[in-house]
This record gives structure tokens, sequence and C-alpha cells, in this order.
């Protein structure tokens, strides 16, 4: 089942807040929710009305191959196209494939912090 802005953009903001020390915030706009782990941005969610859309890191060849498989998922929108992706409502964006995403997002983000300020748990 395919999700709808709405959904897609509350499924997100779910699967962030369940992840360990998890933070959110409005630092750059007030239509843009930023999460992070650590101060590392691994999610921003557009809440605007006309583009319900997420934006998440993925590892290059992932983004390429999301790129190329789905309709609605284009390189990110606010930030280094090659290394983020973002994804809005339309055929083949599932709940699961959302959560997975924003799930690898924020691995990606605290495989990149010193070991000291990573996440005791996930």
């Amino acid at each position: 089942m395919s999700a709808a802005g709405d959904r897609l953009q509350d499924t997100a903001r779910e699967a962030a807040l369940a992840l360990p020390e998890t933070d959110h915030g409005h630092p750059f706009t007030q239509h843009l929710d930023v999460y992070k782990v650590a101060g590392k941005v691994f999610l921003i969610v557009t809440d605007d009305p006309d583009e319900q859309i997420i934006t998440v890191n993925s590892e290059p060849e992932h983004a390429r191959a999301h790129v190329r498989g789905y309709v609605s998922i284009t390189p990110g929108r606010y930030l280094d196209k090659h290394h983020w992706i973002s994804l809005g409502p339309g055929p083949g964006i599932t709940k699961r494939l959302v959560t997975n995403a924003v799930e690898d997002s924020y691995d990606l983000a605290v495989e990149r912090l010193p070991r000291r300020d990573r996440p005791r748990t996930r």
C-alpha cells in the first residue's frame, strides 16, 4: 500500500523519534522539521502541504538505485544530491520503505560520529 504525503511524513517522524537520542526542531525555517542525532542531520520533513516530502541520507549507490526505481524518489532537495534523496508520495512508497530509509539515514549519521558521541543502543 502506497503512503499518501501526510502518512509518509507521519511515518518518517515516528520512525525518527523511535531512534535513540533523536532531537528535532526547525533550525532553518518553520517549514522544515529537522531530525538529528548528536547534532548530525539524518531526516528533513517538509511541512508544506503542497510539497509533502522527506529527505534522508543514503549511500550513493543506494540513492541512485532508489532514484531509478521509484518515480517519486528524487536526488535530495536540500542537500548533496549524491548522498541525499527525497521521497514523496507515489507508487511503491510504502510505510516499510519510509521507515527503512529513515533508519538507514540515522545509521549513516551515527557511523560518522566519534565513538564517544554515539548513542548506546539501537
